[in-house]
């Protein structure tokens, strides 16, 4: 008869087991440190899903905003500790671009991707010019989204 000992000596140990495509989370940067991001959108749905795919990769989620003036605001309190700011375009009391015009004012280093429904190039153009570093369309292609903060970031 075997006994429990005898079947758990045979077991192996996760460690005997590399896993299959082990990546490094993209959340961290060269130090090993999580980038921190501030999300800014009015849309919850949009905030949750943004927090679910960055968390998962690693970044820390210092903050969030429900519009312009919330995020300004958290931007300036957070300050230096963001590295990246998600900010949706179109929001009520302050919109993006021109929360984003303020923020570059306050630091003009900060890295800061706008956030767009399809059908706003016009926007999106006005927002790079004023000193996004990148965008995202919506719907969020989770693949997309951290292509460009990747790209921001690197």
């Amino acid at each position: 008869m075997t006994n429990v000992r005898t079947i758990i000596g045979f077991m192996k140990a996760n460690a005997d087991f590399p896993t299959i495509n082990a990546k490094e989370p993209q959340g961290l940067s060269p130090s090993g440190q999580p980038y921190r991001v501030l999300l800014v959108d009015d849309s919850m749905f949009v905030r949750k899903q943004l927090n679910q795919i960055l968390t998962s990769e690693g970044f820390h989620i210092v903050g969030q905003a429900e519009d312009g003036v919330q995020g300004l605001e958290l931007f300036k309190e957070l300050h230096p500790n963001v590295d990246l700011v998600t900010m949706d375009i179109t929001m009520p009391n302050m919109d993006g671009i021109s929360c984003l015009e303020k923020i570059i004012v306050f630091d003009k280093d900060a890295k800061v991707i706008m956030i767009s429904a399809l059908g706003k190039e016009d926007l999106v153009k006005k927002a790079l010019m004023a000193g996004a570093k990148n965008y995202i369309v919506k719907p969020l292609d989770r693949k997309k989204v951290l292509e460009r903060i990747a790209g921001v970031l690197g």
